[in-house]
């Protein structure tokens, strides 16, 4: 053990779909990773029932299939699922100092920094920056195919 807890890692949680890897998901991996020294990585992967309810469609990959996909990422240090109903309990369970948002996530997080400290829970929100964004999101990748 470290004294003083110095070598302490600064637990960093992402959340997203990731319905297949491409260049951008690892960049947004990458980016998040090495957002501060000394950084955990845990990312939330997005239920199939909210992917549909969000994106109005289905995921082509369940969401275990996602997980063990994400897993299997360098950069990653931990995943979870995220909440079937409520989206606090598993960021609470979790207890991260920096929630990394991607630069086009908007759902669920207009009150994220309230609900948080609503539960005595501190914790830097950030947006990470876009990878080629005319080029690696999903739906385009897929037009493109």
């Amino acid at each position: 053990m470290s004294k003083k807890g110095v070598d302490k890692k600064i637990r960093i949680m992402v959340f997203g779909t990731f319905d297949g890897l491409h260049k951008g998901h690892i960049n947004f991996f990458k980016q998040a990773k090495n957002f501060t020294k000394n950084s955990f990585l845990i990312v939330s992967i997005a239920r199939d029932k909210n992917v549909i309810k969000i994106k109005r469609r289905k995921p082509k990959l369940s969401e275990n299939e996602r997980l063990v996909l994400v897993k299997n990422s360098k950069f990653v240090d931990k995943v979870v699922l995220g909440g079937q109903v409520k989206y606090l309990p598993h960021i609470l369970k979790e207890r991260p100092d920096i929630i990394a948002l991607g630069y086009d996530q908007r759902a669920y997080v207009r009150n994220l920094k309230k609900d948080l400290k609503n539960k005595d829970i501190l914790v830097k929100i950030v947006r990470l920056k876009p990878y080629k964004e005319i080029i690696f999101k999903n739906h385009l990748l897929k037009i493109r195919r």
